[in-house]
């Protein structure tokens, strides 16, 4: 495994506070940006990066040519309700992040998007193919995730609807629309974002639901497998 200089934004949300053990335990030299104040927040071994996700200039030292930058800022739990979130959080802050690392000559950009085309979460939706578009605009070799609902605690309803996507998936009319929209797991996603570190992409590289399924690995697809987290 080459050894990868990590930069990472949300490091203390949902998904960065358990990706950055698992990346630090691989080896790999990890900064994260947290708001001033938070840095006993991350875990021992990773470098703190005071700074605003919303203000590039806050951070933008700290980016250095050659790092693979990990960009996890999001609302949580987005819902319908949380359209303007989406617009002055997420939007921004991808718009700032992709700035920085396309002036600092990063070697990788990793992006958390969401599965499209979507019937529901339209300005969500919306948000994230922008961000999708900044990262094209600006030519940054890329991996871009797309996710639809991450299985996890704190997200434990959707787990009722595993039978529902189970019986989708094995109908031909229903079943190219419920793998695109299917759910994943915590496991899933944090191994393909490892996975994406390890591995870098040339170009800009799309990973469905179904390769996330798979750790980001792209073979044979396979139904839904999932057992609650503790």
């Amino acid at each position: 495994m080459v050894e990868r200089s990590v930069f990472i934004t949300g490091g203390t949300g949902y998904l960065g506070s358990r990706l950055i053990p698992r990346l630090l335990a691989r080896g790999q030299a990890v900064r994260a940006l947290v708001r001033p104040g938070s840095e006993g927040k991350l875990p021992a071994g990773c470098e703190p990066v005071a700074g605003d996700a919303l203000d590039g200039a806050s951070f933008a030292a700290a980016v250095r040519p050659g790092d693979t930058f990990v960009q996890l800022v999001g609302t949580p739990k987005p819902s319908p309700a949380k359209a303007t979130q989406f617009r002055a959080v997420d939007l921004v802050s991808v718009r700032e992040s992709v700035a920085v690392a396309a002036r600092a000559g990063v070697a990788h950009f990793v992006y958390v998007s969401v599965a499209q085309p979507a019937p529901a979460m339209k300005a969500y939706v919306a948000v994230r193919a922008e961000g999708e578009a900044m990262i094209r605009a600006a030519g940054l070799d890329a991996t871009v995730l797309r996710p639809w609902y991450v299985l996890g605690p704190g997200h434990r309803w959707p787990y009722l609807l595993v039978p529902v996507y189970t019986l989708l998936e094995r109908l031909p009319p229903t079943r190219e629309g419920a793998r695109r929209l299917g759910l994943v797991t915590l496991e899933q996603m944090l191994g393909t974002l490892a996975e994406a570190v390890d591995h870098p992409a040339t170009g800009v590289r799309v990973v469905p639901v179904e390769e996330i399924r798979r750790g980001g690995r792209p073979s044979a697809a396979g139904p839904l497998t999932v057992s609650p987290s503790p």
